[in-house]
């Protein structure tokens, strides 16, 4: 066995042979994907070349970051099966929206980018607040996905974290440099298997180590309740409505619409209907048919990773004695990041230890790569591109996306310490998305079903829409609201929507709309449905079409809300 001081995990030299071979694949598909960029376009859009399955997989596996893993089992750990609510209300219905409703859109008007559809919708300053929150946006989430792939690191060999970080961000700064979006892109399919391989033993053995089913029941319900958990504790953990200890609502009723409204809707539609993260996948594909499948295709899988992922959080806090201590408030030094860490040196052997370790690896790297993929398309194109040099030939926008992935690979080792002063990163990441997605959201949905705002309207509702989201932060933090769990991202998110919406409203009333004639394949109304279809798409049967697969996952996630309720 090795142990060095510091870690956590011990692991075996065996443990080590998956991680090679991960490795090998991971820079293998890099170097590969490298003789397939020729051009700028390649590099950064994978030349929309790629089938549904292809993109479907990796749409989902580019979420499957720090988000989904760590953040995710941390909740679990700390709130129960609430946490639910992310997936099944938080994800499904508005990845369905995606494919349906918004992707044609998207495909259709032949934008590489979501600040660039804003720019054709909205004109100049509306794109320009969105290409530079949005660029923001994605260095600090990979800072996330950054930061736990360090931590993982470090849990294994002991190393300093500045020192685990610079490994981990060379690793992923390799095969996107390489290969650009396409190895991005297959990597992330290879990261789905490897993720799921990685994380299905330790739910089925951590099942098994508890008892079974009916064992996890009992061993949950019979948890105590600690200092300050009036909602969530013991039994509560098993319920999936009204989920008061995730919303920070005393209410039930409130609780219900904080989540609905605040998760369900607002940052929910933000961030998976204008994450251009996701939406770059669906924009590789091959086809509108593609496109529109690719988040549907995605819902299903993503439905049910929180089987390997909330499961294993509430498995650990029922068994590893830290952070049974913690969650009675006993004071033991550990953070609800480490559920899965602590989950891991508890009931896996070795062997088994190091496929868990590639797939915690595996999902970051994945999540990072999607951040920083994103956020080189839209510094070159949205940004540099548009204002600093235009008209350049492709070898230079080609040079400028490599030296973009670099620099967003080292500041991303600087937001990852941002990221690492927080004991449950899904409030860092809810508050973030309460910041940049959800006042996106309602502009975008403003203007995509309303002919007459303005572009003046497009940008004021965006900047105070983001303003009174941090505002509502603000109050928060300083104690004038008191909304524990993630009530006040919540919040945060349905306000930014509000205000957005109405000031948009009112600005409209005394601006200039934009002609007509611009607004084709941007607005609804004025878009011919022909361009929204794929004339290819009456020849698949009914169950590779989007829409009645749409229905199916509906149907399925509906079923799930009322089994688990």
């Amino acid at each position: 066995m090795l142990t060095l001081e510091g870690t956590i995990i011990d692991v075996a030299w065996f443990d080590y042979v998956p991680l090679v071979i991960y490795f090998v694949l991971v820079i293998g598909i890099g170097v590969l994907g490298r003789k397939h960029v020729s051009n700028a376009i390649d590099f950064l859009l994978s030349g929309r070349s790629l089938p549904a399955w292809v993109t479907g997989l990796a749409f989902i596996s580019a979420n499957l970051g720090a988000v989904e893993i760590m953040g995710m089992s941390a909740t679990g750990a700390q709130y129960g099966l609430p946490t639910m609510h992310y997936f099944w209300v938080g994800a499904i219905p508005a990845m369905l929206f995606l494919g349906v409703v918004m992707m044609p859109f998207y495909y259709g008007s032949k934008v590489r980018s979501v600040p660039e559809f804003m720019y054709k919708r909205f004109g100049v300053p509306a794109h320009l607040v969105n290409s530079i929150s949005f660029a923001c946006a994605q260095l600090l989430i990979a800072g996330v996905n950054l930061y736990l792939l360090g931590s993982i690191v470090q849990a294994m060999l002991g190393w300093p974290m500045w020192v685990t970080l610079f490994v981990a961000a060379l690793i992923v700064l390799s095969y996107i440099t390489l290969g650009g979006l396409s190895a991005a892109i297959y990597n992330e399919v290879l990261q789905f298997f490897v993720i799921v391989a990685g994380l299905l033993p330790l739910t089925l053995i951590g099942l098994n180590r508890i008892g079974g089913w009916q064992g996890f029941v009992a061993k949950v319900s019979a948890e105590p309740c600690g200092p300050g958990q009036e909602y969530g504790c013991g039994a509560g953990q098993l319920q999936t409505w009204p989920g008061q200890a995730l919303s920070g609502f005393p209410y039930p009723w409130l609780s219900v619409v904080g989540i609905v409204f605040g998760l369900g809707f607002v940052l929910s539609f933000g961030y998976w209907t204008t994450n251009f993260v996701e939406v770059q996948r669906a924009m590789a594909s091959n086809s509108i048919r593609s496109a529109r499948l690719t988040p549907i295709i995605g819902s299903f899988p993503k439905m049910f990773i929180p089987f390997i992922v909330v499961i294993p959080g509430m498995i650990a806090a029922a068994i590893v004695p830290e952070l049974i201590s913690y969650k009675a408030g006993t004071g033991a030094e550990v953070q609800w990041n480490q559920s899965l860490i602590y989950l891991m040196r508890d009931v896996l052997p070795n062997g088994l230890l190091g496929l868990a370790v590639t797939g915690l690896l595996a999902a970051f790297m994945a999540g990072m790569a999607a951040n920083i993929s994103a956020f080189n398309t839209v510094i070159t194109y949205d940004i540099w591109e548009r204002y600093i040099q235009k008209d350049k030939d492709d070898a230079y926008y080609l040079k400028l996306g490599r030296i973009a992935t670099v620099t967003a690979t080292i500041v991303a080792i600087g937001t990852a310490f941002i990221a690492g002063s927080f004991s449950n990163l899904m409030d860092y990441l809810q508050t973030l998305f309460g910041f940049f997605n959800a006042p996106l959201f309602a502009t975008f949905l403003l203007g995509m079903l309303w002919k007459r705002m303005s572009p003046t309207a497009g940008w004021v509702g965006l900047v105070f829409g983001t303003l009174s989201a941090v505002g509502v932060f603000i109050l928060n933090q300083t104690g004038v609201l008191d909304l524990p769990g993630q009530g006040s991202a919540f919040l945060a998110a349905a306000t930014a929507f509000v205000v957005d919406v109405v000031l948009s409203v009112i600005v409209t009333q005394f601006t200039a709309p934009k002609p007509e004639s611009e607004l084709v394949g941007f607005v609804y109304s004025l878009t011919p449905k022909s361009a929204l279809q794929d004339p290819g798409n009456v020849k698949y049967p009914w169950y590779r079409r989007p829409v009645p697969l749409a229905g199916i996952s509906l149907v399925f996630v509906i079923a799930l809300n009322f089994v688990f309720a």
